[in-house]
């Protein structure tokens, strides 16, 4: 891939970082978008730290009709910044009282939002993803619940994609978990625990110089069988000491399944200001020639 040089505010291209050259060329050649996000609907799987999603109708067609005859409806939402397919701002987690950089969690949240480290301040992604696909690495749909996912399955997923987390990159971390979204309990997994990146797994990412990553479950961690959300040591080291994103809720079985590996991630975050993460709705592009 030809490098990509973007200067605009906001849009992240960094130092080492590949990106397609001739972005237009290619997009007149014919991509794919394979979109990573989960569905918002009431009733969807949500950590039981968070307030789930809620939507009703606030207003009806034929409840106004125009002279004309048009009608309009609308309805009201309501969920918390860490529910669906969202990424977490710096803000979300700190560690003996301090957030990145220092900052004292206890002061900057005086006031109902946070004045440092808002879910404003998260930079919209544009640069190269990549997809490490530890189930499928083990020869799996699925892993098991509580599998930890250490520097060793995830070196061996990059190996077996033919790719190599570089400075500047999204890493992707699929799981196969997803597959059981339409099974709330089974997908929050508290009896099962849930396959997830370790603490060890966490700094093989951060030393790699990644600038986000996600995966494909409620807490992007390895929590074990009976454990729940006790300890979040991943949150700790890409949040609090490296200032890495964290991307939940991912849907990345149709990029695995397509043998997607690597592609131009995009990423616009809601400027939430002074909230702690924001939902999204990230896009994996690829073109079309490059898929098997």
């Amino acid at each position: 891939m030809a490098e990509l040089s973007l200067e605009h505010e906001g849009l992240m291209a960094h130092e080492g970082s590949t990106m397609p050259g001739g972005l237009l060329d290619i997009m007149r050649r014919g991509v794919r978008i394979f979109d990573l996000s989960q569905p918002l609907e009431p009733g969807m799987p949500t950590s039981p730290n968070h307030p789930g999603f809620k939507m009703a109708l606030m207003r009806r067609h034929g409840d106004m009709v125009r002279p004309d005859g048009g009608s309009a409806s609308n309805e009201m939402f309501m969920m918390g910044g860490h529910v669906g397919t969202h990424v977490d701002a710096l803000s979300h987690v700190s560690h003996n009282g301090l957030l990145h950089g220092g900052v004292e969690a206890e002061s900057a949240q005086r006031g109902g939002r946070f004045t440092v480290h808002g879910a404003e301040t998260i930079p919209a992604m544009f640069c190269r993803g990549l997809l490490l696909d530890v189930a499928g690495a083990h020869g799996l749909d699925m892993l098991p619940g509580g599998h930890p996912i250490g520097p060793e399955d995830l070196a061996a997923a990059a190996a077996w994609a033919g790719v190599t987390p570089e400075r500047g990159d999204v890493v992707l971390v699929r799981t196969g978990w997803a597959r059981n979204w339409h099974d709330a309990e089974a997908y929050i997994g508290h009896n099962s625990g849930v396959p997830g990146v370790t603490e060890e797994g966490a700094t093989w990412l951060a030393e790699r110089g990644v600038v986000a990553t996600g995966a494909d479950t409620t807490a992007y961690e390895h929590i074990p069988p009976g454990q729940g959300h006790r300890l979040l040591p991943a949150h700790r080291v890409l949040l609090v000491e490296h200032g890495i994103h964290i991307i939940e809720h991912l849907r990345l079985e149709d990029p695995a399944a397509a043998g997607v590996a690597e592609f131009l991630f995009v990423l616009a975050p809601l400027k939430i200001v002074g909230g702690t993460g924001a939902p999204v709705r990230p896009l994996a592009v690829v073109e079309t020639s490059a898929l098997a």
